[in-house]
């Protein structure tokens, strides 16, 4: 499978930009003949707090329209992100399209980043979610989910393939590098983080996208900046190395509930 790491430099709550980088984007990886290309958090906005001017509501998104006629005309998947009006608050999604244009996957971040001010504006979700393509089974996260493995193991117990979109600051880099490696060897599974770079609302972000192995090493690695990194990885390195080390059957999930519970009370 091959899969194309965007990189994006989308500036900040402006989607004509976004639109005009995300189509040049997706014409190079069309060329290097990609099969999934992911872009960042909030692909169009960025990290946007202005959910009454910004947010889309599902049934007549334009960002969704976007991707599904650019995944249709460059025969490609995508993955990327964008804030859907949710009631009185917003959703933080993460939408997969199929290379015929039709969604596989529309995941909403369950971890709202309360120590900023996400939390405010977004509601969490509850549900994870799902999908095959080119006979991988995928599950998409956003952000910070990445410092919540439980449901990273619940994924894994199908999913060879575990995406994570962000919008991640500099300050905090090397959290995300170490996060991203410890989820592939816990998960035994290929884990792809594909981060924005550039500047938007006041955030620094270094970039950082990278794919990594389940044995945990970095496949591949973005530099700073807008830049589209492309990797192949093989599902059936994941599921041999399962299989060789079963690492999961030694798990007791059980018994984790019931401490979790004991230490609450």
């Amino acid at each position: 499978m091959r899969i194309g790491l965007a990189q994006l430099d989308m500036g900040f709550e402006n989607k004509a930009l976004a639109k005009k980088l995300c189509e040049e984007m997706i014409c190079s990886a069309a060329n290097q003949q990609v099969d999934l290309l992911i872009f960042p958090e909030m692909t169009l906005t960025g990290f946007t707090m202005k959910t009454n001017e910004l947010a889309e509501h599902f049934e007549d998104s334009e960002t969704i329209d976007f991707f599904k006629k650019n995944a249709q005309l460059h025969k490609l998947a995508i993955c990327f992100g964008l804030p859907i009006v949710k009631f009185d608050k917003a959703e933080n999604h993460c939408i997969i399209i199929s290379a015929e244009g039709k969604i596989l996957v529309d995941y909403t971040k369950i971890h709202p980043f309360s120590f900023g001010t996400e939390a405010d504006y977004y509601t969490g979700g509850d549900t994870l979610t799902s999908c095959t393509i080119n006979g991988v089974v995928t599950t998409p996260f956003i952000c910070y989910d990445l410092r919540f493995p439980e449901i990273f193991q619940a994924s894994s117990e199908k999913s060879l393939l575990l995406i994570v979109i962000a919008n991640w600051p500099r300050p905090r880099r090397e959290h995300w590098i170490t996060l991203l490696k410890a989820r592939a060897i816990e998960n035994q599974a290929f884990v792809v983080g594909v981060n924005r770079a550039g500047t938007g609302g006041g955030l620094d972000y270094a970039g950082d996208s990278m794919a990594v192995s389940p044995l945990g090493d970095v496949l591949a690695h973005s530099d700073e900046g807008h830049s589209l990194t492309v990797v192949n990885i093989s599902p059936e390195d994941a599921q041999k190395y399962r299989n060789n080390f079963p690492l999961k059957a030694d798990r007791k999930p059980q018994l984790y509930s019931k401490f979790l519970e004991n230490f609450k009370n």
